[in-house]
């Protein structure tokens, strides 16, 4: 989206003629390389950027896709990459931070007007297991421009953690809440707040938490209203749907 302005402007101010932009503009819908065909106007039909998903891509993947992104000064999230893959394409492109905890390869993070959006998104987490999903919406959501608070370890087996941060619960305009086990933290926190609340359900847990399953029908389940349920393990998807609410007219 910043090439497309960039060229606007330019229109606006005489030094780019419309037979040019229009050359121009015609290029930047998808850009095909070997493997991958890169989506350069998903933000601005979307309102977000095209986010690789980088678990199953091998290296010379991943260089590719962020050398063809990062040429259109666009911002670039590569999620669910481990530490080997992540130093192999930094070397490559040194600007890039790796988030570890995360997962998450980012650069050229969105820098957005406090106008933009309507508060703060808080990300809780209910044990230290399950910093890694929270880690991603954490990212995600910063990545994407907005402001994210972090609440962790205030599970369900120790509420008054929980009631101990008040403040922060009643302040904050969207609220993620990720949890394993049995899954009971959103349904508790979307029984405190008026924000709109996300749950992500983890798949850490013993036997019976059926790698996630448990956690998830139990959110599925729940008798809070406004509680919003993603995917097992899915603290991106959490975070666009937070960015979703979060932002203050349209996102692009």
């Amino acid at each position: 989206m910043a090439t497309l302005l960039d060229i606007l402007q330019k229109v606006q101010s005489g030094q780019c003629s419309i037979t040019d932009a229009l050359e121009k503009i015609q290029s930047q819908p998808a850009e095909s390389i070997e493997d991958a065909c890169i989506d350069h106007q998903r933000s601005l039909r979307t309102g977000r950027p095209e986010v690789v998903y980088g678990a199953s891509k091998n290296i010379d993947q991943l260089k590719a896709i962020s050398k063809a992104i990062l040429e259109k000064n666009e911002t670039l999230l590569i999620t669910r990459l481990d530490r080997q893959k992540a130093i192999a394409v930094q070397e490559d492109f040194p600007q890039l931070l790796f988030h570890e905890k995360a997962g998450i390869l980012s650069g050229n993070p969105r820098q957005l007007e406090s106008e933009s959006y309507r508060g703060t998104i808080l990300v809780i987490c209910a044990g230290t297991s399950d910093i890694p999903v929270a880690e991603e919406a954490t990212v995600t959501a910063e990545c994407l421009g907005h402001p994210v608070e972090k609440l962790y370890d205030v599970g369900v087996a120790g509420l008054h953690r929980l009631l101990s941060n008040q403040p922060l619960l009643t302040t904050a305009s969207v609220i993620i809440v990720v949890a394993g086990m049995e899954g009971a933290l959103p349904s508790v926190v979307g029984g405190l707040v008026s924000a709109p609340v996300i749950g992500v359900p983890t798949s850490i847990g013993y036997g019976a938490n059926l790698g996630g399953f448990t956690a998830l029908l139990g959110m599925l389940n729940s008798c809070a209203p406004g509680l919003a349920v993603v995917n097992i393990d899915n603290g991106f998807g959490a975070a666009c749907m937070a960015v979703a609410i979060n932002s203050s007219g349209p996102l692009r």
